[in-house]
């Protein structure tokens, strides 16, 4: 005979609803309560059966996750391993199902988000990335279907739910940290100009300038065409030719990462920090300085956000802010530079 949930109940010392509840993730029950019902139905090796819990709400409880890359950049660009780690574990707790879809561009993502509407398959959906003009978030609106996006959305997209850093804030104390050190020409290189986050790290960079009394110079702002080492690597002889800076602020750790693989090839040294806090850039020699965003308590954060909307949890803010942390590396160290570490 197959356990029941009042079997479950019977074990825990507590009402059928109560069970129901927890396996629905409902906040309002205490964690010694939960904690004590999924005991019992470890006990007596009892699995919710998703399937009807479907029928009866007439919901999927699947969410659809967007990564805006190809299959290969997944594996290299570790930020979305991390965050989808804190979306799958948050989902998991919640008794929610992940699909997720890749794109190689803002059109097939349109294409992908028009299949998971039109056919029902989930509650609610997981960008990945926030774009000027976003065609995707646009969609949503226009369906009004659920969405969370991890990146700040413009202001015109007013049923948005969304959880980023501070990125003018994390750029602003890095620059501010090069400042301190003595650094005046600290070259700017970011992203795309379309993505939220090259716009508000470079605002961070302008303000930081600005608040220090430093002339703004636009000679020293680089953007590449995307995330890449290639990219880095790619702007490195302009940076290192023309600019005449003094330090190099990259929005990105692979952008660092291809600008640090050039200087070394040409035997240049210059403090160079990055965003991400990534591994590579943990282990190469010098070790990276870089802001650690925290991608996987992104990813939760995200998570619980669109799930805690779909579960009419009013009390919940529409947004959620991470904290950065940077990490101080051999690459901005003056003594390791010059050689006397």
């Amino acid at each position: 005979m197959s356990v029941t949930i009042k079997d479950v109940a019977r074990k825990a010392g507590v009402a059928p609803s109560t069970v129901s509840r927890v396996i629905h993730g409902n906040p309002k029950i205490s964690e010694e309560t939960q904690e004590r019902v999924r005991q019992a139905m470890g006990v007596l090796g009892y699995h919710p059966n998703a399937a009807a819990r479907s029928l009866a709400r007439g919901r999927s409880y699947t969410l659809g996750l967007m990564i805006p890359n190809s299959e290969d950049d997944l594996f290299v660009k570790p930020f979305f391993i991390m965050a989808m780690r804190g979306l799958s574990i948050e989902a998991q707790r919640r008794g929610y199902n992940i699909m997720f879809s890749f794109s190689s561009g803002e059109e097939e993502e349109v294409s992908l988000l028009k299949r998971f509407v039109r056919t029902n398959v989930v509650d609610g959906v997981i960008l990945m990335t926030s774009r000027r003009d976003d065609k995707c978030m646009a969609f949503l609106e226009e369906k009004n279907c659920p969405y969370v996006v991890i990146g700040r959305p413009e202001s015109r997209f007013l049923h948005a739910l969304w959880v980023d850093n501070d990125n003018v804030r994390a750029m602003y104390n890095l620059v501010a940290y090069f400042l301190k050190a003595g650094r005046r020409r600290i070259a700017f290189l970011g992203g795309p100009a379309d993505f939220s986050v090259t716009r508000d790290r470079l605002r961070g960079y302008r303000d930081a300038l600005k608040a220090h009394g430093v002339e703004r110079d636009d000679s020293l702002v680089f953007l590449a065409p995307g995330f890449q080492e290639r990219d880095g690597y790619a702007l490195a002889g302009k940076i290192l030719s023309g600019a005449m800076a003094d330090a190099i602020a990259a929005a990105d750790d692979f952008l660092a990462l291809g600008m640090a693989s050039y200087m070394e090839e040409r035997g240049t040294i210059l403090p160079i920090a990055g965003f991400n806090n990534t591994m590579k850039g943990s282990v190469i020699r010098p070790r990276l300085t870089s802001v650690d965003i925290q991608p996987e308590l992104l990813g939760t954060r995200a998570a619980e956000l669109l799930i805690g909307h779909l579960e009419g949890e009013d009390s919940l803010p529409p947004y959620s802010i991470v904290e950065t942390i940077l990490m101080e590396r051999e690459s901005t160290d003056p003594d390791f530079l010059s050689g006397n570490s």
